[in-house]
């Protein structure tokens, strides 16, 4: 397709959005509004300066206006998590169904495909261009967290506290089961936590598609967790660190040990074997290996 032809209907487009009559970006542009019709239209030759004015008066700087006039439409990238990858025979908190889980992953994914649509339309980067990797992550698991809330027992804890969320229905000790939630793009990596506390957490790991930063998850893991206070804790304190670069400190945080890592990766939910190679992943268990496990012959 001729490339004036793409622009054109991206100027429509844009123009459409902006509530502007032809006649009036037109008249911000310095052109006629019979040649403007010819653009959007793919019959009219243009100029870089009249591109970049238009581009201009559209609110929207060159390199981003042609990138977005050519971009792929993120909204025919939205992934969805293929039924083949779910582990039934994965423990799940209390409660929780494979059906949640898959709509909440697909419910996530769709978000964030929503948002980057909508800023690559408007002429701006994908999502994860304007932020930082552990503060994009953190963002995710807010919205599947938020997903999980609308697709499963699992609510919203009241008081924005550990937990992450709750299931009143469900007990253990006397209290509502929670549940943490922490989302990485580091494929198998443990739980990172501010606090080590006790109970359900999920891991789960995403990728970022390159051309549209619409996300995929392709690793869920599930494990009830020893506190760091406990005899037998799944936590080790590692400190807080000091940024050398910014003199900044990072706050308290506990990583999961090898055990607790191992128990993680024994309640793979989800898994996508085309992405994640876990069969060199190390192991360390207090007992032998669980029937359920993605290590179990």
């Amino acid at each position: 397709m001729e490339a004036k032809a793409v622009i054109g209907r991206f100027i429509r487009k844009l123009r459409e959005q902006k509530q502007f009559t032809q006649e009036q970006l037109a008249t911000r542009t310095g052109i006629t509004y019979q040649y403007l019709s010819g653009m959007e239209n793919g019959r009219e030759n243009f100029s870089i300066d009249v591109l970049e004015a238009l581009a201009g008066a559209l609110g929207t700087p060159l390199p981003h206006f042609v990138s977005a006039a050519f971009a792929p439409d993120p909204a025919a990238a939205v992934f969805t998590a293929n039924p083949k990858y779910f582990r039934s025979q994965a423990p799940l908190p209390p409660g929780m169904k494979v059906s949640h889980l898959e709509a909440a992953i697909n419910a996530t994914q769709s978000i964030v495909s929503g948002i980057n649509a909508n800023l690559v339309t408007a002429g701006a980067k994908p999502l994860p261009e304007y932020i930082q990797g552990n503060n994009f992550s953190g963002l995710v698991s807010n919205m599947l967290c938020d997903a999980l809330n609308d697709h499963s027992p699992y609510k919203h804890n009241s008081h924005q506290a550990y937990p992450d969320l709750i299931n009143s229905a469900a007990k253990r000790a006397g209290r509502p089961v929670g549940l943490e939630i922490k989302s990485t793009i580091q494929i198998g990596k443990g739980g990172e936590s501010h606090n080590g506390h006790s109970g359900w957490h999920l891991i789960a790991c995403f990728q970022i598609e390159a051309k549209t930063g619409n996300i995929r998850f392709i690793h869920l893991m599930f494990a009830v967790l020893n506190g760091h206070t406990h005899k037998e804790p799944d936590w080790k304190y590692v400190g807080s660190k000091v940024n050398v670069e910014t003199g900044s400190r990072r706050t308290e945080t506990y990583n999961t040990t090898l055990i607790g890592l191992t128990k993680l990766r024994d309640g793979s939910a989800f898994l996508d074997p085309t992405v994640v190679d876990f069969k060199r992943w190390r192991q360390q268990r207090r007992g032998s290996v669980p029937s359920h496990s993605i290590f179990a012959k």
